[in-house]
């Protein structure tokens, strides 16, 4: 199949690009309004820009309704700070309703039930129980050219790690159960490895579909659902584990 990108609308040509880009680390930002709002949203356009200083980037794109700009953007945008927490598999469901587009108004800690811990060189809170949050400054914002699409430079004023994952100056990452995201659904990276490796595993890896953890069938596609939207956000209210 070849797609000539011409041709694409930005809903098509986003989903191919979800699809393709696999896996994308979650930036679970949290952010506050001038007026003192706590949100919270999770933004899989993330990556490291820089070392020294340390830079981290977000592409920010606006809601489902494609003009609004999202209440993250403008708080990032009027108070110069934001604060990215990891995602990890324990806080899977309130990372996922703090998906949902909620009124400006709306504190989103207190709507997804996730506590704030204080942060040390911003006015943003943190997630409380994320095991790594990096709290940013702006560097720079990038616009294009009809102001409704971002990209984000912050740069990391602050590492917060806990204590147990911190050994010799190095994560470890393989006590965090850290999630990720595949097009509009998300993973869980249970395992590691350094090349090279036999190739009965290189075979057998190969020709294995994922597993499903969710009782799925194996070639479900959250990109059809009703509740997904190009714009990164929930439309509607995701069950609770319950349901």
């Amino acid at each position: 199949m070849e797609i000539n990108a011409s041709t694409l609308d930005a809903k098509s040509a986003y989903k191919l690009l979800i699809g393709s880009i696999i896996p994308r680390p979650i930036a679970w930002v949290s952010t506050q309004s001038v007026a003192g709002v706590g949100n919270l949203a999770p933004i899989s356009f993330f990556t490291v820009v820089g070392r020294k200083p340390p830079k981290v980037s977000l592409s920010m794109q606006p809601k489902s309704d494609g003009r609004t700009l999202k209440d993250s953007f403008l708080n990032i945008r009027d108070t110069g700070e934001f604060v990215t927490n990891l995602a990890t598999l324990p806080q899977i469901m309130p990372l996922h309703r703090s998906a949902v587009e909620f009124e400006p108004d709306v504190d989103e800690f207190d709507t997804v039930g996730v506590e704030k811990e204080a942060s040390v060189l911003v006015a943003p809170p943190r997630v409380k129980g994320s095991p790594i949050a990096l709290e940013c400054r702006v560097d720079e914002i990038f616009s294009s050219p009809d102001g409704l699409n971002h990209v984000v430079w912050g740069e990391v004023v602050n590492f917060h790690v806990r204590d147990d994952i911190y050994i010799n100056g190095r994560i470890d990452f393989g006590a965090l159960a850290p999630v990720g995201r595949l097009a509009a659904e998300y993973t869980v990276v249970d395992n590691a490895f350094v090349p090279p490796l036999s190739d009965e595993v290189l075979t057998e890896r190969a020709s294995r579909r994922m597993v499903r953890i969710d009782g799925n069938d194996a070639e479900y596609s959250a990109v059809e659902s009703t509740s997904w939207s190009a714009s990164g956000s929930v439309k509607d209210e995701p069950p609770t584990a319950h349901d």
